[in-house]
C-alpha cells in the first residue's frame, strides 16, 4: 500500500510539473507567440489560460500598450536653406506580433531606432518643401498629420501601429538664434525711435498751436479788457463831469478832501510845499462854508 501511495505521488508530481510547463496565461496588457525550436507556431493568443507542448515550445510575451518613443533633435534645412532643430516624439504599439518578431526580434530599442530613422527621414522632406514661417505657425499641424500617416505606413511592414507623431519644439541653432535676435532688437530700436520721433513731432505741433491759441486769447481777452476799459473810463467820466456840473464847489472840495486823506494816510508823508499854495488852499478858509461860497 505505501508502494502505491508512493507511485501515485510520483505521477501526480510528474503530472503538475508537465503542466506547469505546458500552460501559461497572456495578461490582456501582452501580446504572445509560440516558438517550437525558434520558429513561430502561434501568435493570435487571446488574454487568458492557454496550452503549449512542454519543453519543446517556448512563449514570448510583449507589452501591447502605447510605447513612447522621445527622438533625439535633430537639424534639418528649410525651403529658404535655413537650419532649424527640430524635437519630436512618437507613440506606438505592436500590431502584428508575429511580423515584431520577425522583423525586429521582439526588440522594443531597436523598434525605436528603426521609426526614428523613419522619422528623421519624413521630417527632412517635410521640411525641405517649407518656410520657417510655415513649419513654425502656418503648417504645423498639417505636417504632423503627413508624418503620422506616412510613418505608420513604413511602420506597418514591421507589426508595427504608429498612433501618433508630434513636433515638441522647433528651434533656431544658437549661433542664428543670437543673429535673428540682434537683429530683432535693432528692429524694434528702430520702430521704437521712430514712434518717439513722431512724437516728438506731434508734441512740437500740439505746443506751438496750444501758444498760438495762448497768443490769440490773450490778445482777445486785452481788447476786450481795454475795451472794458475804455466804456468804463467814459461813464466815470461823464458820472464826474455830472457831478461837477451840478455844485462845483463842493466836488472840488471833496476831491481836496480825498486827496488829503490819501497824501497823509500813512502818517509820514513829507511836503515840501508853498503854505500859500494851491493844495492847501481849504485850510485857510477858517469858516464852515467858505469854500462852497467862494
Amino acid at each position: 500500500m505505501n508502494r502505491s501511495f508512493s507511485l501515485g505521488l510520483i505521477i501526480a508530481a510528474v503530472v503538475l510539473i508537465i503542466a506547469a510547463f505546458s500552460l501559461f496565461t497572456v495578461d490582456e496588457r501582452e501580446r504572445a507567440i509560440v516558438l517550437r525550436l525558434g520558429e513561430i507556431v502561434r501568435a493570435d493568443y487571446s488574454p487568458g489560460l492557454h496550452f503549449k507542448l512542454p519543453i519543446v515550445e517556448t512563449v514570448r510575451k510583449f507589452d501591447s500598450r502605447l510605447i513612447p518613443f522621445d527622438a533625439s533633435p535633430e537639424r534639418y534645412l528649410t525651403a529658404e536653406k535655413k537650419n532649424v532643430i527640430v524635437d519630436s516624439f512618437v507613440k506606438w504599439r505592436i500590431d502584428a506580433v508575429d511580423q515584431y518578431f520577425i522583423t525586429m526580434g521582439g526588440d522594443e530599442s531597436r523598434a525605436n531606432l528603426r521609426l526614428g530613422q523613419i522619422i528623421k527621414q519624413e521630417l527632412r522632406s517635410q521640411f525641405g518643401k517649407r518656410t520657417i514661417q510655415e513649419v513654425v505657425s502656418g503648417e504645423r499641424a498639417e505636417i504632423m498629420d503627413i508624418l503620422t500617416v506616412n510613418t505608420n505606413k513604413e511602420a506597418q511592414k514591421f507589426g508595427i501601429d504608429v498612433v501618433d507623431v508630434r513636433i515638441k519644439r522647433i528651434d533656431l541653432p544658437e549661433e542664428v538664434s543670437h543673429s535673428v535676435y540682434e537683429r530683432m532688437e535693432a528692429e524694434r530700436m528702430r520702430v521704437a525711435k521712430d514712434l518717439r520721433s513722431k512724437g516728438m513731432e506731434a508734441a512740437e505741433k500740439i505746443r506751438a498751436d496750444a501758444d498760438k491759441q495762448r497768443t490769440i486769447i490773450l490778445a482777445e481777452a486785452y481788447g476786450e479788457a481795454e475795451q472794458v476799459r475804455g466804456e468804463g473810463d467814459q461813464k466815470a467820466s461823464a458820472i464826474y463831469a455830472e457831478a461837477y456840473s451840478k455844485n462845483r464847489h463842493f466836488y472840488e472840495f471833496y476831491r481836496s478832501l480825498l486827496a488829503y486823506r490819501k497824501s497823509f494816510l500813512d502818517g509820514r508823508g513829507v511836503f515840501v510845499l508853498q503854505p500859500d499854495g494851491e493844495f492847501f488852499r481849504y485850510f485857510k478858509q477858517a469858516e464852515p462854508g467858505a469854500g462852497a461860497t467862494q
